[in-house]
């Protein structure tokens, strides 16, 4: 159960003063729902005000704060503002210009004879001073602060009403006990928790407190994560040991020996398969690294042992290309591949669900359908997960319960995650990296050029085309998902006004079976273009496909743009991935496409990533599946999440877990963060 000290901050917003049912809709529009979300929900940054005693102590155009005195209302015919009249301390004049509806607020707020205190933007108008719609106005200095936060805001909230629900907010904020360890709280210079939430909504310089509370976040999630992995070390597994009969067998048949990255990551994995405890382990690698590879000989070692394997990919389409590409490298060794997706009907899938119930199938591969009530394993030992982000927690469960001891689990991700990224995404998994290509792979040549050069690159494509080659046009995010399928529609029209329809499309918006009936054209070789949109999974392996365009390049994150390369330069034909970009970049814009000129290698793009992304430029991340925060910027993550690992992990391994002082605040810290979830999983409950 949630610690009652934290009541408070878990009523509902609407509870605040000054927060009735309209403002509390408009809220609930950027989720601030309840007391804490509000008190969370922390400055974007400061608008600040020059507080000047007269009109002529000011320039044009600053923002200012004076003292009024009102002398005339003057209406304007029609629908043009009020205009209200008033001097400065030495009677200067000044015009206080109200457009719209707000006349009649403003004539009741600057009674004629009045001194107000107004602050706004000093203007010129006519030659005389004027203010438009001041910000704020009070009878006294008091109620015009020379700093005010400025918040992030939705429709129907004003910054003035979401600071008044902040202020209200905080004070229903508890002092809590510290979870921080001591000598962290001392070498940063770090405040309190409480004192840190005010501090940060009271002044503009408190990096040490927005420090503070973006680390309480991290340590919240390195905590969860912590508890995660030692639940599952608690729980009895299952060790998987093979004879090596298969796995030999398959090595001795590759036409080249496995790299060394190769052998590592297999190395860690059958070691964590030897184990009594499910194996929890994430595979990163390049597109071409040989991922499946390694996967392969890690279910082949559970089928050695007797046990099932099962392999789980994202789509359809890629459920399938996985298949096809185990049973090649299978060849004639005798492993028994099943298969099963949404799309198996009637007698096929119950012979298929049969087989799997009976152990007649060694491997299955499939989509999320393999782990839906009504397929049962014989005995499941392995699970493969291609492309972890694209399925949660709650699936990872379902498949878990496939078995009656824990199956090992194994995540494979192609996506290049800066190390102090994957702490937060993928904080409860072991990590092995393939960081080295086989041998037989041709890097991809990468050119960047200017969009008034389209001429040319068509012209290109055309030779590219007649010399029996394919090729990727990628369209850029322009917008909502009608806007990037409009983008992509106009591309395919121009080229195939120009190649025929020799040009496949496929976009987010597409009907299942008609993307995949236009990436089957393209992997099969019928169609010569395959242009596409982000929002699909361009993952078809097509070795004849030597050329990636990429339209507006300048818009997507290094990630992304490595992502995409990666998917030509698969077959022995050298390959080119051409940057097309628009005629104006900015500084981050261009030391993205000189990254991507400069080096294919994806955990150095990752990183560089991550230190040129800028807020709002997360277009390569999102994909990643790495965990977003409310309260810690990217910046912070990458500094602060080691310690608040090895915190977390000092915490439940010397401290006494969360029990004492310091752990039952760590417990208060997790309901904080919502991350109570975790608390379930321990021993104590």
């Amino acid at each position: 159960m949630r610690p009652p000290v934290l009541n408070p901050l878990f009523a509902d917003a609407a509870s605040l003063p000054g927060v009735g049912p309209a403002l509390a809709k408009a809220l609930a529009r950027i989720d601030l729902t309840r007391v804490r979300d509000v008190a969370l929900h922390l400055p974007l940054g400061w608008a600040r005000w020059k507080r000047v005693a007269r009109l002529g102590d000011a320039a044009e155009g600053e923002r200012i704060i004076v003292a009024l005195t009102v002398l005339a209302h003057q209406e304007s015919a029609g629908r043009g503002p009020l205009r209200i009249r008033a001097n400065d301390a030495d009677g200067a004049p000044v015009t206080l210009a109200f457009f719209g509806g707000a006349g009649g607020y403003a004539a009741a707020k600057l009674p004629v004879g009045s001194r107000r205190v107004v602050a706004g933007k000093l203007e010129r108008h006519e030659d005389r001073w004027q203010i438009v719609h001041p910000d704020r106005i009070a009878e006294d200095e008091a109620g015009t602060p020379p700093l005010e936060p400025v918040y992030a805001l939705t429709a129907g909230v004003t910054n003035r009403r979401m600071a008044a629900a902040v202020a209200a907010a905080l004070k229903r904020a508890p002092v809590l006990d510290e979870w921080v360890e001591p000598s962290m709280l001392a070498r940063h210079g770090w405040p309190g928790w409480r004192a840190a939430l005010e501090t940060v909504h009271g002044v503009p310089d408190a990096a040490a407190a927005r420090d503070r509370l973006a680390y309480d976040e991290l340590l919240a999630n390195q905590l969860a994560w912590a508890l995660v992995r030692a639940s599952r070390r608690r729980r009895r597994g299952r060790a998987l040991q093979g004879d090596g009969q298969l796995t030999e067998a398959l090595v001795a048949g590759l036409p080249w020996p496995l790299t060394g990255a190769q052998r590592r990551a297999g190395a860690e994995i059958a070691g964590d398969m030897a184990q009594r405890h499910a194996m929890l382990r994430l595979l990163q690698g390049d597109v071409g690294s040989g991922k499946t590879l390694v996967a392969l000989i890690a279910m082949l070692t559970a089928v050695e042992a007797g046990a099932q394997a099962a392999l789980l990919a994202p789509t359809d389409l890629l459920a399938r290309q996985h298949r096809a590409v185990l049973e090649k490298m299978l060849g004639d060794l005798p492993v028994r591949l099943g298969f099963l997706s949404g799309r198996e009907k009637g007698r096929a899938r119950e012979a298929t669900l049969a087989a799997l119930a009976a152990g007649e199938i060694d491997i299955l591969v499939g989509t999320h359908a393999i782990f839906q009530q009504g397929v049962a394993y014989r005995d499941l030992g392995l699970a493969v997960v291609d492309e972890q982000h694209k399925f949660g927690v709650a699936q990872r469960l379902m498949l878990a319960e496939k078995a009656e001891v824990p199956p090992h689990l194994l995540v494979m991700t192609a996506t290049p995650i800066p190390r102090t990224l994957a702490l937060t995404a993928f904080g409860e998994m072991d990590v092995s990296r393939l960081d080295e290509r086989p041998p037989g792979r041709t890097p991809v040549v990468t050119r960047v050029m200017a969009m008034d050069r389209l001429e040319e690159l068509l012209e290109g494509l055309g030779r590219h085309l007649a010399a029996g080659r394919q090729a990727y046009w990628v369209c850029p995010l322009v917008g909502d998902g009608d806007e990037d399928e409009a983008a992509a529609t106009a591309r395919a029209a121009t080229l195939r006004a120009r190649f025929g329809e020799t040009v496949a499309l496929v976009h987010g918006r597409l009907p299942g079976p008609e993307k995949d009936a236009a990436m089957a054209r393209f992997a099969a070789g019928e169609a010569g273009v395959l242009v596409a949109t982000t929002v699909i999974e361009v993952g078809v392996d097509v070795p004849n496909a030597s050329l990636m365009v990429v339209e507006a390049a300048e818009r997507f994150g290094l990630a992304q743009l490595h992502q995409l390369r990666g998917r030509v330069g698969r077959g022995a034909a050298q390959s080119s991935c051409v940057l097309l970009r628009g005629l104006t970049l900015t500084a981050t814009a261009k030391a993205r496409l000189k990254m991507m000129r400069e080096t294919d290698d994806g955990f150095a793009i990752a990183e560089a990533d991550l230190r040129l992304r800028g807020a709002g430029e997360m277009l390569g991340t999102r994909q990643s599946g790495e965990a977003s925060f409310a309260l810690a910027d990217e910046e912070q993550v990458a500094r602060l999440v080691g310690a608040a690992r090895d915190d977390a992990r000092l915490l439940l391994e010397r401290d006494g877990g969360l029990e004492g002082v310091r752990g039952e605040a760590a417990r208060v810290l997790l309901y904080l963060f919502e991350q109570d979830a975790a608390v379930s999983l321990l021993r104590s409950g």
